[in-house]
Protein backbone atom coordinates (compact mmCIF):
# COMPACT_ATOMS: atom_id res chain seq x y z
CA UNK A 1 0.00 0.00 0.00
CA UNK A 2 0.91 3.81 -0.50
CA UNK A 3 0.75 6.93 1.74
CA UNK A 4 -0.50 10.01 1.06
CA UNK A 5 -1.93 13.26 2.86
CA UNK A 6 -3.70 15.60 1.40
CA UNK A 7 -3.65 19.27 1.26
CA UNK A 8 -7.02 19.81 3.17
CA UNK A 9 -4.82 19.22 6.35
CA UNK A 10 -2.27 22.33 5.73
CA UNK A 11 -4.33 24.91 3.58
CA UNK A 12 -1.69 27.51 5.22
CA UNK A 13 1.46 25.91 3.20
CA UNK A 14 2.64 27.08 0.04
CA UNK A 15 3.49 24.61 -2.43
CA UNK A 16 7.12 24.48 -1.89
CA UNK A 17 5.97 23.99 1.66
CA UNK A 18 4.29 20.70 1.14
CA UNK A 19 6.38 19.55 -1.16
CA UNK A 20 9.25 20.28 1.32
CA UNK A 21 7.17 18.05 3.46
CA UNK A 22 6.62 15.32 1.37
CA UNK A 23 10.25 15.23 -0.19
CA UNK A 24 11.24 15.03 3.95
CA UNK A 25 8.90 12.36 4.95
CA UNK A 26 9.20 10.06 1.47
CA UNK A 27 5.63 9.81 1.48
CA UNK A 28 4.26 8.37 -1.98
CA UNK A 29 1.58 10.83 -2.85
CA UNK A 30 0.31 14.53 -2.62
CA UNK A 31 -3.64 14.26 -2.91
CA UNK A 32 -4.80 18.11 -4.17
CA UNK A 33 -7.52 19.57 -2.46
CA UNK A 34 -6.34 23.42 -2.51
CA UNK A 35 -3.48 25.44 -2.08
CA UNK A 36 -3.19 27.90 0.24
CA UNK A 37 -6.36 30.65 -0.64
CA UNK A 38 -7.47 28.80 -3.95
CA UNK A 39 -9.71 25.73 -3.46
CA UNK A 40 -10.16 24.87 -7.15
CA UNK A 41 -7.43 22.71 -8.66
CA UNK A 42 -8.34 23.77 -12.06
CA UNK A 43 -7.18 27.31 -11.05
CA UNK A 44 -4.11 26.49 -9.08
CA UNK A 45 -1.03 28.74 -9.88
CA UNK A 46 1.31 25.62 -9.77
CA UNK A 47 -0.69 23.32 -12.46
CA UNK A 48 -1.35 26.12 -14.96
CA UNK A 49 0.23 26.10 -18.33
CA UNK A 50 3.42 28.40 -17.67
CA UNK A 51 4.02 26.08 -14.80
CA UNK A 52 2.40 22.64 -14.86
CA UNK A 53 5.62 20.68 -16.70
CA UNK A 54 8.28 22.34 -13.72
CA UNK A 55 5.79 21.10 -10.92
CA UNK A 56 5.10 17.40 -12.72
CA UNK A 57 9.27 17.18 -13.30
CA UNK A 58 9.71 18.02 -9.54
CA UNK A 59 7.26 15.65 -8.50
CA UNK A 60 8.75 12.88 -10.80
CA UNK A 61 12.50 13.67 -9.62
CA UNK A 62 11.30 12.81 -6.48
CA UNK A 63 8.85 9.54 -6.98
CA UNK A 64 5.87 11.33 -5.31
CA UNK A 65 2.80 11.02 -7.34
CA UNK A 66 -0.56 13.34 -7.32
CA UNK A 67 -3.07 10.05 -7.02
CA UNK A 68 -6.28 11.85 -6.47
CA UNK A 69 -7.80 15.54 -7.47
CA UNK A 70 -10.68 15.87 -4.18
CA UNK A 71 -13.32 18.35 -5.75
CA UNK A 72 -15.87 19.63 -4.25
CA UNK A 73 -18.61 18.30 -6.96
CA UNK A 74 -22.19 17.73 -4.80
CA UNK A 75 -23.99 15.45 -7.54
CA UNK A 76 -27.17 14.86 -5.04
CA UNK A 77 -27.06 18.89 -4.67
CA UNK A 78 -26.92 20.88 -7.57
CA UNK A 79 -28.25 24.09 -8.09
CA UNK A 80 -27.55 24.60 -11.74
CA UNK A 81 -26.91 21.19 -13.17
CA UNK A 82 -26.13 22.35 -16.65
CA UNK A 83 -23.22 24.55 -14.85
CA UNK A 84 -22.21 22.13 -12.52
CA UNK A 85 -21.96 19.05 -14.76
CA UNK A 86 -20.00 21.68 -16.99
CA UNK A 87 -17.97 22.43 -14.53
CA UNK A 88 -17.30 18.41 -13.41
CA UNK A 89 -16.23 17.85 -16.77
CA UNK A 90 -13.60 20.03 -17.19
CA UNK A 91 -12.33 18.77 -13.78
CA UNK A 92 -12.18 15.32 -15.38
CA UNK A 93 -10.14 17.41 -18.25
CA UNK A 94 -7.97 18.98 -15.99
CA UNK A 95 -7.07 15.69 -14.42
CA UNK A 96 -6.03 13.91 -17.77
CA UNK A 97 -4.08 17.07 -18.65
CA UNK A 98 -1.86 16.81 -15.32
CA UNK A 99 -1.92 13.31 -15.15
CA UNK A 100 -3.87 12.52 -11.77
CA UNK A 101 -6.21 9.38 -12.28
CA UNK A 102 -8.72 9.31 -9.84
CA UNK A 103 -10.91 12.40 -9.15
CA UNK A 104 -13.29 12.42 -5.97
CA UNK A 105 -16.74 12.90 -6.17
CA UNK A 106 -19.61 13.73 -3.34
CA UNK A 107 -23.39 13.08 -2.66
CA UNK A 108 -23.66 16.29 -0.57
CA UNK A 109 -20.61 18.20 0.78
CA UNK A 110 -21.64 17.50 4.94
CA UNK A 111 -19.92 14.02 5.68
CA UNK A 112 -23.27 13.41 8.01
CA UNK A 113 -26.04 12.10 5.59
CA UNK A 114 -29.04 14.62 4.85
CA UNK A 115 -31.20 14.72 2.09
CA UNK A 116 -30.39 14.85 -1.73
CA UNK A 117 -32.11 13.85 -4.66
CA UNK A 118 -30.63 10.28 -5.17
CA UNK A 119 -32.02 9.35 -8.40
CA UNK A 120 -30.50 12.38 -9.97
CA UNK A 121 -27.48 12.12 -8.24
CA UNK A 122 -26.84 8.69 -9.69
CA UNK A 123 -27.88 9.60 -13.31
CA UNK A 124 -25.23 12.62 -13.18
CA UNK A 125 -22.93 10.02 -11.71
CA UNK A 126 -23.00 8.01 -14.68
CA UNK A 127 -23.07 10.83 -17.10
CA UNK A 128 -19.68 11.75 -15.83
CA UNK A 129 -18.11 8.45 -15.46
CA UNK A 130 -19.44 7.71 -19.32
CA UNK A 131 -17.47 11.13 -20.11
CA UNK A 132 -14.20 10.15 -18.26
CA UNK A 133 -14.34 6.45 -20.20
CA UNK A 134 -11.12 6.27 -22.25
CA UNK A 135 -9.65 9.17 -20.78
CA UNK A 136 -7.81 6.88 -17.92
CA UNK A 137 -9.52 8.64 -15.27
CA UNK A 138 -11.94 7.16 -12.74
CA UNK A 139 -14.10 9.31 -11.29
CA UNK A 140 -15.21 8.34 -7.57
CA UNK A 141 -17.88 8.42 -5.28
CA UNK A 142 -16.36 8.97 -1.67
CA UNK A 143 -18.90 7.30 1.43
CA UNK A 144 -19.81 10.19 2.92
CA UNK A 145 -23.50 11.46 3.55
CA UNK A 146 -26.07 9.24 2.71
CA UNK A 147 -23.80 6.90 0.69
CA UNK A 148 -21.96 6.29 4.02
CA UNK A 149 -24.57 3.70 3.79
CA UNK A 150 -22.51 0.61 1.84
CA UNK A 151 -25.63 -1.11 1.04
CA UNK A 152 -27.14 2.26 -0.41
CA UNK A 153 -23.23 2.89 -1.86
CA UNK A 154 -23.19 -0.77 -3.87
CA UNK A 155 -27.08 0.20 -5.44
CA UNK A 156 -26.01 3.59 -6.17
CA UNK A 157 -23.16 2.39 -8.56
CA UNK A 158 -25.57 0.05 -10.46
CA UNK A 159 -25.00 1.61 -13.91
CA UNK A 160 -21.76 2.86 -14.05
CA UNK A 161 -19.49 2.56 -16.08
CA UNK A 162 -17.16 -0.29 -14.16
CA UNK A 163 -13.97 1.33 -15.94
CA UNK A 164 -14.46 4.38 -14.73
CA UNK A 165 -16.00 4.34 -11.59
CA UNK A 166 -15.12 3.32 -8.36
CA UNK A 167 -15.43 3.78 -4.53
CA UNK A 168 -13.35 6.12 -2.62
CA UNK A 169 -13.73 4.74 1.03
CA UNK A 170 -13.36 7.32 3.97
CA UNK A 171 -13.26 4.83 6.46
CA UNK A 172 -14.40 6.85 9.13
CA UNK A 173 -17.87 7.82 8.02
CA UNK A 174 -19.38 4.65 7.56
CA UNK A 175 -18.70 3.51 11.09
CA UNK A 176 -19.40 7.14 12.40
CA UNK A 177 -22.31 7.74 10.91
CA UNK A 178 -23.85 4.08 10.43
CA UNK A 179 -22.02 2.05 12.78
CA UNK A 180 -21.02 -0.31 10.36
CA UNK A 181 -17.83 -2.43 10.84
CA UNK A 182 -14.86 -2.32 8.27
CA UNK A 183 -15.87 -5.98 7.76
CA UNK A 184 -19.41 -4.85 6.87
CA UNK A 185 -18.16 -1.97 4.30
CA UNK A 186 -15.67 -4.22 2.67
CA UNK A 187 -18.37 -7.01 2.60
CA UNK A 188 -20.57 -4.88 0.34
CA UNK A 189 -18.53 -3.10 -1.54
CA UNK A 190 -15.20 -5.07 -2.11
CA UNK A 191 -13.38 -4.61 -4.98
CA UNK A 192 -15.12 -1.73 -6.04
CA UNK A 193 -13.13 0.65 -3.54
CA UNK A 194 -9.96 1.63 -5.50
CA UNK A 195 -8.80 4.64 -3.22
CA UNK A 196 -9.02 5.03 1.24
CA UNK A 197 -9.36 8.12 3.34
CA UNK A 198 -8.36 7.55 6.85
CA UNK A 199 -9.20 9.75 9.66
CA UNK A 200 -9.62 9.34 13.81
CA UNK A 201 -12.13 10.60 15.98
CA UNK A 202 -14.22 10.44 19.11
CA UNK A 203 -17.81 11.49 20.17
CA UNK A 204 -17.60 13.94 22.56
CA UNK A 205 -21.35 14.94 24.22
CA UNK A 206 -22.51 13.87 21.02
CA UNK A 207 -20.35 15.40 18.72
CA UNK A 208 -17.62 14.51 16.11
CA UNK A 209 -14.51 15.33 17.75
CA UNK A 210 -11.22 14.74 15.13
CA UNK A 211 -8.05 13.49 16.60
CA UNK A 212 -4.69 12.62 15.61
CA UNK A 213 -4.33 8.72 14.53
CA UNK A 214 -4.38 6.23 17.19
CA UNK A 215 -6.18 8.66 19.68
CA UNK A 216 -9.85 8.28 18.44
CA UNK A 217 -12.06 4.66 18.50
CA UNK A 218 -12.25 4.45 14.45
CA UNK A 219 -11.32 0.85 13.37
CA UNK A 220 -8.47 1.89 11.65
CA UNK A 221 -6.67 -1.09 11.59
CA UNK A 222 -8.98 -3.43 11.41
CA UNK A 223 -10.09 -2.08 7.99
CA UNK A 224 -6.42 -1.90 6.76
CA UNK A 225 -5.69 -5.19 7.61
CA UNK A 226 -9.36 -6.61 5.72
CA UNK A 227 -7.53 -4.44 2.47
CA UNK A 228 -4.01 -5.70 3.05
CA UNK A 229 -5.67 -9.63 3.02
CA UNK A 230 -7.65 -8.98 0.39
CA UNK A 231 -4.80 -7.36 -1.91
CA UNK A 232 -5.46 -3.64 -1.80
CA UNK A 233 -2.14 -1.87 -2.97
CA UNK A 234 -3.71 1.61 -3.52
CA UNK A 235 -3.54 4.84 -1.34
CA UNK A 236 -4.36 5.08 2.37
CA UNK A 237 -4.46 9.06 2.54
CA UNK A 238 -4.74 11.18 5.40
CA UNK A 239 -7.60 13.46 5.52
CA UNK A 240 -7.22 15.62 8.10
CA UNK A 241 -9.71 18.30 7.75
CA UNK A 242 -7.81 21.18 9.45
CA UNK A 243 -9.21 23.29 6.17
CA UNK A 244 -12.97 23.40 7.84
CA UNK A 245 -11.39 23.47 11.35
CA UNK A 246 -8.67 25.67 11.68
CA UNK A 247 -8.03 24.56 15.84
CA UNK A 248 -7.11 21.45 14.67
CA UNK A 249 -3.17 20.18 15.47
CA UNK A 250 -0.81 21.48 12.92
CA UNK A 251 0.16 19.62 9.63
CA UNK A 252 3.91 19.73 10.60
CA UNK A 253 2.68 17.65 13.96
CA UNK A 254 -0.02 15.74 12.29
CA UNK A 255 1.62 14.70 9.06
CA UNK A 256 4.51 12.99 10.11
CA UNK A 257 2.67 11.52 13.42
CA UNK A 258 0.45 10.01 10.38
CA UNK A 259 3.58 8.68 8.92
CA UNK A 260 5.35 7.03 12.09
CA UNK A 261 1.65 5.19 12.69
CA UNK A 262 0.85 4.02 9.47
CA UNK A 263 4.62 2.51 8.56
CA UNK A 264 4.16 1.05 12.53
CA UNK A 265 0.43 -0.50 11.49
CA UNK A 266 1.33 -1.82 8.14
CA UNK A 267 4.17 -3.57 9.50
CA UNK A 268 2.28 -5.11 12.38
CA UNK A 269 -0.58 -6.75 9.75
CA UNK A 270 2.39 -7.84 7.39
CA UNK A 271 4.05 -9.65 9.99
CA UNK A 272 0.71 -11.43 11.33
CA UNK A 273 0.15 -12.34 8.02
Amino acid sequence: MKLAFSTIGCPEWSWNEIMEAAIDMRIDGIEIRGVEDELNALRIGVFQDENKEKTLHGLKSRDIEIPMMATSICLGQMVDEGEEMEEARQAVDFAAKIGIPFIRTLISLPPQPEAVDELAAQRRYQQLCQYAKGKNICVLIETNGILADSSKMARFLEGADPASSGVLWDIHHPYRFFHETPAQTYKTLGDKIKYVHVKDSAMVQGKVEYRMMGFGDVPVFDAVKILHQNGYSGYITLEWVKRWHPTLREPDVVFYHFQSYMETLLTEIELGA
